[in-house]
Formats: C-alpha cells, sequence, structure tokens
C-alpha cells in the first residue's frame, strides 16, 4: 500500500507536467489555425473561442508548464507534494475554460474558483499561522471581487437580456448611462481587487508565504486576470468617456505609488510584490487608454518576465565587480547616450504602432511612458556595467532597442490577432486628465533619478510603512519557517 502510494504520487505530477505542455502546443496549433482562418468557434452558449481567448490561454500554458516542470523538483521532498500539484493543475485548467467562458454564470463561476484555488494555495502549509493568515486575506479579498463581478454580470443582463457575453455585449449600446457606469464601475473594481491595484493591493503584499512556483504562477497570470476582465467586457467601459479617464487615473495611481514602494524595500519577493502591483497599475493605465491590445501585450510580457524573476529569486545575490558601483550614469557622455535612444525609441514605437503627434489620442501618453521606461533601462544598463564611451554609444541602443521593437511588434500582433473581438474599440482622444497623469509620470521619474525617498527621512518612512503586508501574515522568527 505505502509502494503504490508513493508510485501514485511521484507518477501524478509527471502526468500533470506533460498534459499542461501538451495543452500549451494544442493552443500553439489553435492559435496558428486562427491567425490562417480568422474564424471564432463556439460550444453552444457555454464556451466562445476567439483571438483573444487563444493569447490568453497560450500564456496561461506555457508559464504554467514552467511552473510544473520547476516544481516537480523544488517542492519535492515537502509533504504537501500531491496537493500542491492537484490544485495547480486545478487551477490551470480553470483559468483556461475562464478565458473561453461565454455564459454569464460559467464566467462568474469559474472567477470565484479561481480566487478559491489560489488562496488555497497561498496557504499551502496548514500549520503555518502566517500562510494561513495570508490565505484568509486573499479569500475574503477575492469573494468580494467575485461578488462585484456577480453583481455587474448580473445587470448586464437584466439590461440586455442576453446570458452570454457575445450576447450582451453588442447591446450596450442602447443601455443608459447610469445603468453603463454602473456596470462598468462594478467590473472595474472586480479587475481592481484581482490585479492588486492600491486600495486592494493589500493580499498580494501580504501572500509572500506562498511557495514560490505559486508567486510565480500567481504574478505571471492570475494577477493579471483583472486585465483580461477588462479587455473582454471593453464595450461596456469604453462606452462612457468618463469612465475611461478614472480608469486612467486609477491606474497610474498605482503604477506611481507601487513605484515608489519598491524603492525602498529590501526584501526580493516584496520587491516584486510592488513591482507587479506598479506593473498592473500601468496595464489598466492602457486599458483606459483604450488601448487593450497594448495591456495584453504588456500583460504577456511582464508576465512572463516576472515568472522568470521569481524562480531564479533564490540566486538574487550576486557579487558585483569592483568597477560596477562607480560606473558613470551622469555623466555628460551617459546623458546624450540614453536621451538619443529614448527619443529614438518612443519615435520607432510611434511608427511600428501608427501613432501620431498630428492627431493627438491616449497614444501620446502611451508613448510618453514608454519613452520613460527606455530612459530608465538604459540608465539602469549604465549603472550596473562599467563601459567607455565609445561602448555606450554602440551598447546602449543595440539592447534596449530591439526590446523596444519586439514590445511593438507584440503589440500589432495581438492587435491583428483580436481585430474581430469585442476589445478592438476606437482609443481615447486626449484630455487635460491624460496631461496631468503624463506631468505627474515625469515628475516621479525625476523624483526617483535623485533619489529624493533616500534624501528624505519621512517620505522614506511613509513609503515603507505604507507598503507593509498584514502583521499576521509576517513571519519573525526563522524557526517558524521549519517543521511545516
Amino acid at each position: 500500500m505505502t509502494l503504490s502510494r508513493l508510485t501514485f504520487t511521484q507518477l501524478m505530477p509527471r502526468i500533470y507536467t506533460r498534459l499542461t505542455w501538451v495543452l500549451c502546443f494544442c493552443t500553439i496549433g489553435a492559435l496558428v489555425g486562427h491567425a490562417v482562418v480568422g474564424i471564432d468557434a463556439s460550444v453552444g452558449t457555454l464556451l466562445h473561442i476567439d483571438g483573444l481567448t487563444l493569447i490568453m490561454a497560450l500564456v496561461v500554458t506555457f508559464v504554467s508548464g514552467i511552473v510544473h516542470s520547476f516544481a516537480r523538483r523544488y517542492m519535492m521532498g515537502s509533504r504537501h507534494f500531491d496537493r500542491f500539484f492537484d490544485r495547480l493543475f486545478g487551477l490551470t485548467l480553470v483559468v483556461l475554460l475562464l478565458t473561453a467562458a461565454d455564459h454569464l454564470v460559467l464566467f462568474v463561476g469559474l472567477w470565484a474558483l479561481m480566487g478559491w484555488l489560489l488562496a488555497d494555495l497561498i496557504g499551502l502549509i496548514r500549520g503555518w499561522p502566517q500562510a494561513q493568515a495570508a490565505a484568509r486575506r486573499a479569500r475574503w479579498a477575492f469573494l468580494g471581487g467575485s461578488a462585484l463581478l456577480a453583481a455587474a454580470l448580473a445587470v448586464l443582463a437584466g439590461q440586455t437580456g442576453a446570458i452570454t457575453i457575445s450576447g450582451a455585449l453588442p447591446r450596450v449600446e442602447s443601455l443608459s448611462v447610469g445603468a453603463l457606469v454602473g456596470i462598468a464601475g462594478l467590473l472595474t473594481a472586480a479587475a481592481m481587487i484581482q490585479s492588486a491595484l492600491i486600495p486592494f493591493h493589500g493580499w498580494l503584499l501580504s501572500s509572500m508565504t506562498a511557495p514560490t512556483p505559486v508567486s510565480a504562477f500567481m504574478h505571471a497570470g492570475l494577477v493579471n486576470a483583472g486585465g483580461l476582465l477588462l479587455a473582454r467586457f471593453a464595450p461596456v467601459v469604453a462606452e462612457v468617456p468618463a469612465v475611461m479617464l478614472a480608469v486612467v487615473v486609477l491606474g497610474a495611481i498605482s503604477a506611481l505609488i507601487a513605484q515608489a514602494w519598491m524603492l525602498v524595500q529590501v526584501d526580493v519577493k516584496r520587491q516584486l510584490g510592488c513591482s507587479t502591483v506598479a506593473q498592473m497599475g500601468f496595464m489598466v493605465l492602457q486599458c483606459g487608454l483604450g488601448y487593450f491590445a497594448a495591456a495584453i501585450a504588456h500583460l504577456i510580457l511582464h508576465g512572463f518576465y516576472k515568472a522568470y524573476l521569481f524562480l531564479s529569486s533564490g540566486s538574487v545575490v550576486v557579487m558585483k565587480p569592483p568597477h560596477a558601483e562607480t560606473s558613470d550614469a551622469a555623466g555628460l557622455p551617459s546623458l546624450v547616450v540614453t536621451g538619443i535612444t529614448a527619443v529614438v525609441g518612443g519615435g520607432v514605437f510611434m511608427w511600428l504602432t501608427g501613432k501620431s503627434f498630428a492627431a493627438p489620442d491616449g497614444g501620446v501618453l502611451l508613448t510618453l511612458v514608454v519613452v520613460l521606461a527606455v530612459l530608465h533601462a538604459a540608465r539602469t544598463m549604465l549603472r550596473t556595467t562599467a563601459l567607455t564611451s565609445a561602448m555606450r554609444a554602440v551598447a546602449v541602443p543595440l539592447v534596449v532597442l530591439p526590446a523596444l521593437v519586439l514590445y511593438a511588434l507584440v503589440y500589432n500582433g495581438i492587435a491583428a490577432l483580436t481585430a474581430t473581438a469585442p476589445m478592438a474599440v476606437d482609443p481615447a482622444g486626449f484630455s487635460v486628465v491624460h496631461g496631468v497623469v503624463g506631468a505627474l509620470f515625469v515628475l516621479l521619474y525625476l523624483a526617483f533619478e535623485r533619489g529624493w525617498h533616500r534624501g528624505r527621512p519621512r517620505l522614506y518612512t511613509l513609503l515603507l510603512n505604507t507598503s507593509q503586508p498584514a502583521a499576521s501574515t509576517v513571519t519573525t522568527h526563522r524557526s517558524e519557517y521549519h517543521a511545516h
């Protein structure tokens, strides 16, 4: 009996891993077929498979396959080994179904089940009080988000008389402004909770008790579900310009504050957690600009990168070469190189994605953020490497600009694959709100570059205190990590 159970326990994770990779390869084939044929498919009123479904399914199965493969060794020897893989594979299947769910009741049910399974994985270690406290906090957050989503879809069904997403979305133009604002507000709140935007970030920053593979899957895929929700119901959110402006502001607040939080963290997983909140804020901001394809592109690239960072977090402490600390990133040659790279990068992004200053819209703000991101990446590269002036003039553009081109190509590819999806809405027009948000991004970038948080103890303390996880989820003694 013992031998039989041992064999079964070792066999199931292998089966789960291979099944996940099979699903990934099947999704690749389906996505290629969709790109060639361009025909959506439906399974009655339950499922509807379109370009967005297949894109998200590929992200989920690829990241899940990586996490399954990694966890087979990482979790080896844990008494929770078999339960971990049962939950992980089950969560993968639930998210796959969620990306294709068309029936409103099915969508809500899968959304709630996704939250329950994720909370269960956060509290995987039953005998660890801090892990259980983190799981309870996440469970209540997801329960609230599911309730808001259920209310939004109940109103949508009642107002449109449709029980499916594909049936309800074409009828949103006939709804009153009050109904649209109410539905969009509930959907946005549910998305903010799932994506841990401020002020709903507490569950994510308190979830560091989760095993590292869970954190990788959570930050790379499940937190991004807020972006999927807004993209799937884009016609509702985009119908009222005031709602779109509110989404931009909410996303910008999370992006700016969480980025400041990240600068004062000393724990690597907490740094990654704050980074995720900031990136989710930027993703939601792009939805508010009407660039849902850009939000999905950001979701994918961030997800892959964040999964890598979590899975490699154990080797984050590296020995820096002696010259790394003295690399000059503020001298005139460095400033010229980074400035030219950022401006050229912004121009390349606008050219590849079809944006223009001649007819300004929300794309101007998106391009500004891209320029700041290129500037930050270039200066970070100069700080951490020792390069001569000649090498800087060549190396920085050669590293940064191809990455930007890749982002633009992924963005264009997603836009093409989802051209017939409901998320293909017109971008928002440029407004004073967009100008103010852009100015705040520039000011905060300059403040971060000058290290204002380090020279102002009160600001540093404020940032550190407001980014703390719930006290009940913090382990304060080394012995509490063991014997679980």
